[in-house]
Order: C-alpha cells, then sequence, then structure tokens
C-alpha cells in the first residue's frame, strides 16, 4: 500500500470511530465502528471490526486494515 494512501489507524482506537466511503453504495457513505472483532478470546488481536451505517444501519464486517485504505475510505465523516 502507497504511504499516500494510508490512514494512520491503530485498531485499539477504532471503537466508536467515523468513516467516509469513498464510493458510496446504496445511499450508505457515513459508517460507524460499532463492533471490535478478535479470534477466540478477548485478549487476542483485533482482526474484523463491525461498521453500521449511519443512513440505513445496515451491519458490515471487514478486516480492519481495510480501513487504512485511503482510497477506499476517510477518516471521520466528509462530505
Amino acid at each position: 500500500m502507497n504511504i499516500l494512501n494510508h490512514n494512520n489507524v491503530r485498531p485499539n482506537k477504532l471503537l466508536n470511530s467515523k468513516w467516509t466511503a469513498v464510493t458510496p453504495a446504496n445511499k450508505e457513505k457515513h459508517f460507524l465502528v460499532v463492533k471490535l472483532c478478535a479470534t477466540a478470546t478477548p485478549d487476542e488481536p483485533v482482526t474484523h471490526v463491525e461498521l453500521e451505517a449511519v443512513h440505513s444501519g445496515r451491519v458490515q464486517m471487514l478486516p480492519w486494515r481495510a480501513l487504512q485504505d485511503a482510497t477506499l475510505w476517510h477518516q471521520g465523516w466528509k462530505t
């Protein structure tokens, strides 16, 4: 991943963070991280996050590292 297209993200700071999809689908542009998911136990590192779309309330799961890709996601809610 090119450093210019990279969001500086730490998995332990993701809960309740706000994100904007660069290419919205189904009018879902703004998202909130509602859950951090680890593999088996709470001591395991975060592997995925659950994002809730503000517009529809739909929840999707994706690897947390996908949020580092600035070509797909922007930190905060942008217009």
